[in-house]
């Protein structure tokens, strides 16, 4: 990859770029086979790595949690599947890290070696690596649409309470027609209306005693935890 070649990727608020994969739980096209449900597609540099193998063993440790939050995980290097699977068996059998043990990755981890995804998706930095992906993570909606991008550098292994964080928030704001302040967690006040819409906060704050009005464009809201996630979770 030249090392001036211009790095296209997809934005937010876009359609997610549509591909058909070989993968270690068989073969996937994306976003389809995952509509309906939230997504979140990630990146990492390569097989039989430490810090990669750390966030795949943490990652597979939190699946269930991010399956009831309705979404599915899906992996990613420029790795072939045998290499995929022999990494994933030793992850298993060997590795033991942080009272994480014999874990087993059930989740899909695509093969790209063309490089094909990784390129499609703006995955491959040449200011970091020509020849391995970045730590990419791509939130996908239920519609497919593409809500959130976050990208590490090769060295920096990602906080999973963040990206959960991030995908409670998202779908938070989408459920109660709110947005989340910073460091928003479940149970803390919500911003009303969503930014970009100061005047309807104003016209909002008349009468209504639930909502708290610090200037005409910043007002929030109390939702509570519990309504916050037996709303956005499956019981």
């Amino acid at each position: 990859m030249e090392e001036n070649q211009v790095i296209s990727m997809p934005r937010i608020g876009e359609n997610a770029p549509e591909f058909k994969a070989v993968t270690t739980q068989g073969n996937i096209n994306f976003p389809s086979d995952y509509k309906g449900s939230w997504a979140i597609l990630f990146s990492h540099p390569a097989d039989f790595t430490p810090v990669c193998t750390s966030e795949f063993m943490t990652f597979a440790s939190l699946e269930t949690k991010f399956a009831e939050a309705n979404c599915k995980l899906v992996g990613l290097s420029v790795d072939g599947l045998y290499s995929h699977i022999a990494w994933l068996r030793t992850i298993k059998e060997k590795i033991e890290y942080k009272g994480m043990k014999d874990v087993e990755v059930k989740f899909p981890l695509i093969e790209d070696i063309t490089m094909e995804v990784a390129k499609k998706y703006g995955m491959m930095m040449p200011g970091e690596s020509s020849t391995k992906a970045v730590r990419a993570v791509f939130f996908v909606d239920p519609k497919g649409i593409i809500r959130a991008i976050i990208y590490y550098p090769l060295s920096l292994g990602r906080n999973f309470d963040e990206l959960y964080r991030a995908l409670i928030a998202m779908q938070t704001a989408d459920a109660f027609s709110v947005a989340t302040p910073a460091d928003w967690r479940p149970g803390d006040d919500v911003i009303v209306p969503p930014a970009g819409s100061c005047g309807v906060a104003k016209d909002r704050m008349e009468g209504k005693e639930d909502i708290k009005c610090y200037d005409w464009f910043f007002c929030t809201k109390k939702i509570d935890k519990d309504t916050v996630l037996n709303t956005v979770l499956k019981k």
